[in-house]
């Protein structure tokens, strides 16, 4: 067994236990606002992952996008699921051992590949202007902006359209 030595190797495996935990609790709740609650959990654990990699943007963006696109995900989530949110309504899913089967197999690949894989040496330091070379990769003309903004209609259109499903005629 491997004892960590350091406060960062601790917190390394608290965040991790936070966020695989989270992610578990995510996909075995059978009520749909509780398991957006536990996915919320599992994203600030990612977090302080992102804040232990020296990466304060990236959790920035984690915590704003992800955990504030969950808040509203939660919203139209009991939105469009009313029934489901019904005490009295049993949701069944008929397809959990084949799903269960799947996740292990994928989960055994992951830890093989994983397991031959030779860690080796640390990572270079992050550059002192990084978010500099990033925003400036985001705004270029050859950059990352159209995807972006490609990406923001798509999700404005999603929402409209969740909306419209979910009013009462």
């Amino acid at each position: 067994m491997i004892v960590p030595h350091t406060v960062q190797q601790i917190l390394f495996i608290v965040f991790g236990i936070i966020t695989l935990g989270g992610a578990v609790m995510v996909v075995t709740r059978r009520n749909l606002f509780h398991a957006a609650l536990f996915m919320i959990v599992s994203f600030f654990g990612v977090a302080g992952l992102y804040v232990l990699l020296e990466a304060p943007f990236l959790a920035g963006v984690q915590l704003f996008i992800y955990v504030g696109g969950i808040a509203i995900l939660i919203i139209f989530a009991i939105m469009l699921t009313r029934d489901m949110m019904n005490p009295n309504v049993v949701a069944r899913n008929s397809q959990w051992v084949p799903a269960l089967v799947v996740s292990l197999l994928l989960c055994a690949v992951l830890v093989w590949i994983a397991g031959g894989y030779h860690f080796e040496g640390t990572p270079d330091p992050v550059p002192a202007h990084s978010l500099e070379i990033l925003g400036q990769t985001l705004v270029a003309p050859d950059g990352l902006a159209l995807p972006f903004e490609v990406a923001s209609v798509l999700l404005l259109v999603a929402i409209i359209g969740a909306v419209t499903i979910a009013r009462e005629r």
